[in-house]
């Protein structure tokens, strides 16, 4: 079977030579991580966005798509000459002068973002989200797999990866103008400015909280573990996380649209909420439980046996990554009721504590990282949701019917990879990460078969919401059995 390893081209560009058999070498991988993680100008600009009134507000005119656009730009241009000009203090900070250079390159997608949110936020508005995953998709495609990958093989090291950032960000620009176009005449104030700001203000100082909170473990990491923990934290960080990305990518801004449109009755949009959060831990969260039970087994098949520390981060992140989908679709809620400053409130001393955290333990390595992140997703997600609930009157027995169901499929997931990885042979991580794939999903889907009322009617509902959607006959037969 070989090593295990997965020469992907972007990989490749940041091998270390100096660490055969490991394709993303630590010493290049912490580069990178340094000057995109860290100064994070891509992730930075996406909390930082100041009018996403531009989908709450029941009515819109051009005055108010100007005015966005405007601050969008001036603040988005104020954050790039930020970074630029503060390079040297994060090389500083990190003890790495290269990421100078790539630090003040990455600010650049500060201002292609930020003028490309209003275009965003006005196809949410039109509940437009097919749009807007065709424009991630085809963005991706462009940047890393036709600009990145040919760089990549030419040669261009750290710098492909640099202009796949760039490229992707400015094809997303165009994309969306083109999709959703608007004026860009400036406008600095008008008579509905207050309206928009008021709003937007509590969004800044919201996202600014909620980055620190989402990358304050890998602002510290570096200044605590060497290269090599640095680098084994960061594969299991990125693995657990890519799937959780992709969820909330999907279904916070279409949750948000929607509640927008039901936040004049409560009672529907605690049943929506009810339902998103059904599907959250009963379909997604055993997706996570079976991510963490091969994680071990997926590190080696895709990094080989030099990286196997990772399978622990990656195993105790993915746990957590329900917990976040779930405060990730609670915080429309606190929006859609009129608590938009609860939000960043009831997080503030949840970052105090993760800082302290991992100011006093982080140089106990890699995985008493993992373990304080995860704590930290937990606890935000219980405030959050908590909050929610109250805040929309959701009884303790919609909770209880939500949280049997979700346990006893997370249960049934674990105990089938588990006995799928114990059939596999040790020696052979493919074959182990097959199996114990294979053994965590046929499990709890033989389970939902034969006894459809583990899903619960909301789940089965949502499961014709899907795209594409379960087959017709099945989606009959669930319901049948379900109501029986």
């Amino acid at each position: 079977m070989g090593s295990g390893r997965y020469d992907h081209p972007l990989h490749l560009a940041t091998a270390d030579p100096g660490h055969p058999g490991a394709p993303v070498g630590p010493g290049n991988l912490r580069l990178v991580r340094d000057g995109a993680d860290r100064a994070n100008a891509q992730q930075l600009r996406r909390r930082l966005r100041l009018f996403l009134g531009l989908v709450q507000h029941k009515t819109l005119n051009d005055q108010d798509i100007r005015f966005a656009f405007t601050w969008q730009l001036l603040s988005g241009s104020f954050a790039s000459l930020l970074l630029f000009l503060g390079a040297p203090l994060v090389a500083l900070y990190f003890k790495e002068p290269r990421v100078v250079e790539i630090v003040r390159w990455l600010s650049l997608t500060c201002v292609l973002n930020a003028i490309t949110t209003p275009g965003t936020n006005l196809l949410r508005r039109k509940l437009d989200f097919r749009m807007i995953n065709i424009i991630q998709i085809v963005s991706y495609v462009v940047g890393y797999l036709l600009v990145g990958v040919t760089l990549a093989w030419l040669g261009a090291g750290v710098w492909a990866l640099v202009s796949a950032w760039l490229s992707q960000s400015a094809s997303a620009f165009v994309m969306t103008f083109w999709r959703s176009p608007h004026s860009l005449k400036p406008l600095l104030w008008y008579e509905g400015g207050r309206r928009s700001t008021s709003v937007g203000v509590t969004v800044f100082f919201t996202n600014l909280c909620n980055w620190f909170l989402n990358n304050i473990d890998r602002l510290l990491l570096g200044r605590f573990l060497a290269a090599h923990a640095v680098g084994v934290y960061t594969i299991g960080y990125n693995l657990a996380n890519t799937p959780n990305a992709l969820f909330l990518t999907a279904l916070q801004p279409a949750f948000l649209a929607a509640g927008t449109k039901l936040q004049d009755d409560p009672g529907r949009l605690r049943q929506a909420y009810l339902s998103v959060q059904a599907s959250v831990w009963i379909i997604i969260g055993p997706i996570f439980v079976l991510l963490s039970c091969v994680a071990p087994s997926l590190i080696a098949v895709l990094y080989g046996p030099a990286w196997q520390p990772s399978g622990a981060v990656l195993g105790t992140l993915a746990l957590a990554m329900p917990a976040y989908v779930c405060w990730g679709l609670s915080t429309p809620v606190l929006w859609n009721t009129g608590g938009k400053h609860l939000e960043s409130m009831l997080q503030f001393p949840v970052l105090l504590c993760a800082g302290a955290a991992l100011y006093l333990f982080a140089a106990q390595g890699a995985m008493a990282v993992a373990l304080i992140a995860a704590g930290t997703l937990l606890a935000r997600a219980i405030v959050i949701a908590t909050t929610a609930c109250l805040r929309l009157k959701v009884d303790a027995a919609s909770v209880a019917a939500i949280a049997w169901r979700a346990a006893l499929l997370m249960a049934a997931t674990a105990a089938g990879a588990h006995a799928g990885t114990a059939l596999a042979p040790r020696d052979i991580p493919m074959a182990a990460l097959v199996a114990g794939l294979a053994g965590g999903a046929l499990l709890p889907a033989v389970l939902a078969l034969v006894w459809p009322t583990v899903l619960g009617r909301r789940v089965i509902d949502m499961l014709d919401r899907f795209s594409p959607p379960v087959p017709a006959r099945l989606g009959v037969y669930l319901q049948a059995r379900c109501a029986a």
